[in-house]
């Protein structure tokens, strides 16, 4: 059982020992206790913590993939002290953005898991993304379209081709996530999937691929997989 606050030496506490052995040294649930600065009645900041860590069960990166409306509602956390949270982990996910800049041209399906892995694969809700392409395979756009169950009611080909139209995309990427880690296809990815190269033939901005993001660095591509 975790101690708490009061009852470590004034040395071992958090703070003092991140001044004297480095944030490295320090475990998770210290380091979120100096993030959440106090804690509530009957229950101090590292106690808190665990709570906490008790959501994502013990997992920073699936805490991560939990709703910060969620963590608010913990007693001794609430909104702003979610936010102070949710900033920290972003600011993680952005230095990992800087160590391995995105790419600026598409050249095959595992530049689209760079540009998009770090950012979806530990959301705990599916998100349909459109990178829309210039002549030249460079980026112009990253367009989300929906949240959710990716199926043909929140995919439908009129917002998916508008946002690309406006883009003046010489075509598209389709892309999303799969919360599970598992990057398989669905049977509602393949008919989503068939649903829009079909639209895009017509409409002459071709679907060159659909990536689904997993955990890791897991992900399937329809054009290599021969599903398009």
């Amino acid at each position: 059982m975790p101690l708490r606050l009061s009852e470590h030496l004034e040395r071992d506490r958090p703070r003092e020992r991140f001044w004297a052995v480095g944030p490295a040294a320090l475990t998770a649930q210290e380091l979120l206790a100096i993030l959440l600065g106090t804690g509530t009645r009957g229950q101090d900041a590292l106690a808190v913590a665990a709570e906490i860590l008790a959501r994502g069960d013990g997992s920073l990166r699936r805490l991560a993939t939990r709703p910060w409306a969620e963590l608010a509602r913990i007693p001794g956390v609430g909104r702003a002290k979610a936010a102070r949270l949710a900033v920290a982990i972003e600011l993680g996910r952005r230095i990992g953005t800087e160590l391995e800049p995105p790419p600026e041209r598409i050249r095959g399906p595992g530049d689209v898991q760079r540009y998009y892995g770090l950012r979806l694969r530990d959301l705990a809700v599916e998100e349909f993304h459109v990178l829309a392409l210039g002549s030249q395979s460079q980026i112009l756009a990253d367009l989300l379209i929906s949240r959710g169950i990716l199926n043909s009611s929140l995919v439908h080909p009129r917002e998916v081709f508008r946002a690309a139209i406006a883009e003046a995309a010489a075509g598209i990427i389709v892309v999303h996530n799969h919360p599970s880690g598992d990057p398989t296809p669905s049977a509602d990815d393949r008919a989503v999937t068939r649903q829009l190269v079909d639209a895009g033939r017509v409409l002459d901005v071709p679907v060159y691929d659909h990536v689904v993001i997993g955990g890791g660095e897991r992900y399937v591509s329809f054009a290599e997989a021969g599903l398009l």
